[in-house]
């Protein structure tokens, strides 16, 4: 049943993020982004949340503006250009712990989809993705479900599926890289760009909603998957954390996108927990 969506899915996958662009670099400005986080409780295991040295989710939100990309008669200002890469930052003292949790490849998230994953493997609640897309004459919004899970290796995987008005399934990899100073992991993502048709411009994204994290019962305790710093970790001021989010750039083969890259950096502070 999946293979009859490959044509469907072989055009999708040119619409999350990438096309020939129908202005110069130059004339596209960088979009502005907007970046909510928190640490929250993960669902179904009671005495974690935003507690020093306790398992915990992210909960996080990236709305994005920005004009200049795809523009058609009817949206004559255009959409923000398509992301290549988005890059997170966690606060210095949060603790990471892969071990025990299971993973899913990126052939089956492909071929079979989420249910062809084992439980352990999800790293996500099921968030969200709101899309721009070309659908005819038009620039349109496509909402997606978005879910992040364990890859082999250590590494995550990122699936995003939508139905209206094009169908798409698109498969995003990170990775976390040990970081330094205020911060303790890096999370590097990579977005594949995306488009409906050839000679179409690529999706765009205006907002993104995830809450990432994960936990599982052993020997009558928790074990989560990241844990919130411990008292005397978090600086005056709170936490900080970092995104980088990057729009465009010229990669070559699968990850070209047809347009100079733009990074736009946010800092955010997190309050300490209060207990």
């Amino acid at each position: 049943m999946r293979s009859a969506r490959t044509t469907c899915l072989g055009l999708l996958g040119l619409v999350f993020l990438g096309a020939p662009a129908l202005a110069s670099a130059e004339e596209i400005p960088a979009p502005t982004v907007r970046v909510k986080a928190a640490a929250v409780a993960i669902p179904g295991f009671p005495g974690t949340g935003n507690f020093y040295g306790k398992g915990a989710d992210v909960e996080a939100t990236l709305e994005i503006e920005g004009s200049g990309y795809g523009a058609t008669a009817q949206n004559p200002k255009g959409s923000p250009p398509p992301i290549s890469a988005v890059n997170v930052y966690l606060p210095r003292g949060v603790r990471l712990h892969r071990s025990g949790f299971a993973s899913c490849t990126e052939a089956t998230l492909k071929n079979i989809g989420p249910s062809g994953c084992p439980k352990k493997s999800i790293a996500s609640a099921l968030g969200s993705a709101l899309g721009e897309v070309t659908f005819g004459s038009e620039r349109v919004p496509e909402p997606t479900s978005l879910q992040a899970f364990f890859a082999p290796g250590g590494g995550l995987l990122f699936y995003t599926q939508g139905s209206s008005p094009v169908s798409l399934e698109v498969v995003s990899t990170g990775k976390y890289v040990r970081s330094s100073g205020k911060y303790s992991w890096e999370l590097e993502a990579l977005v594949p760009p995306v488009t409906t048709v050839p000679g179409a411009p690529l999706a765009s994204v205006s907002k993104i909603h995830l809450k990432a994290g994960a936990a599982f019962r052993a020997h009558g305790k928790v074990v989560p998957y990241g844990t919130v710093p411990k008292k005397g970790e978090c600086p005056k001021g709170g936490f900080f954390g970092k995104t980088e989010v990057t729009f465009g750039g010229m990669f070559g083969r699968e990850r070209e996108f047809g347009i100079s890259p733009k990074t736009v950096t946010n800092v955010i502070r997190v309050p300490c927990p209060r207990r």
